[in-house]
């Protein structure tokens, strides 16, 4: 008999495009499959749940091997920026959606959205920092009590 997955608990640590963006079509096709689901930011990755912040994450190009150029061209002014507009206006002819709209999609599928208690408090946040989509700013003992008999992807 075929196993199926339940439930899924999905950390999200890093705070550029191709470290939040993972995460979210992760969830948002879990979701979409009938799969519970728990997004759990921690570190850089509350950029993409930060208020002033999830606006304006950008594509990281110094040492991203994925760009298939030199790391001291990633670095260039401009390039960042350049290179974020360029996958935005990709993503949005796949009409893949922006952060902000992905957060507030996968919200409204039922998915648990929490932030690190340790990284907030790390950065000096509080939750009225947070996009209202954040449900609870919990520890990661916490964390681990929601995760409990299903997955854990760590991105």
């Amino acid at each position: 008999m075929k196993e199926t997955i339940e439930k899924v608990s999905i950390i999200i640590s890093k705070g550029s495009l191709e470290g939040i963006y993972p995460g979210l079509i992760m969830a948002n096709g879990a979701r979409a499959e009938g799969i519970e689901v728990n997004l759990f930011f921690t570190f850089f990755g509350l950029d993409a749940i930060y208020a002033k912040r999830h606006e304006h994450i950008k594509l990281a190009t110094v040492g991203n091997p994925g760009l298939h150029f030199a790391t001291w061209a990633g670095g260039l002014p401009g390039v960042s920026s350049l290179m974020t507009h360029y996958m935005e206006r990709k993503m949005g002819t796949l009409d893949i959606p922006s952060i902000p709209d992905f957060m507030e999609m996968i919200y409204e599928t039922g998915a648990g959205i929490y932030a690190c208690k340790a990284s907030v408090d790390l950065f000096g946040l509080e939750k009225n920092d947070l996009i209202p989509e954040v449900q609870d700013i919990i520890t990661v003992g916490e964390f681990y009590e929601k995760a409990a008999g299903g997955e854990i992807i760590f991105t």
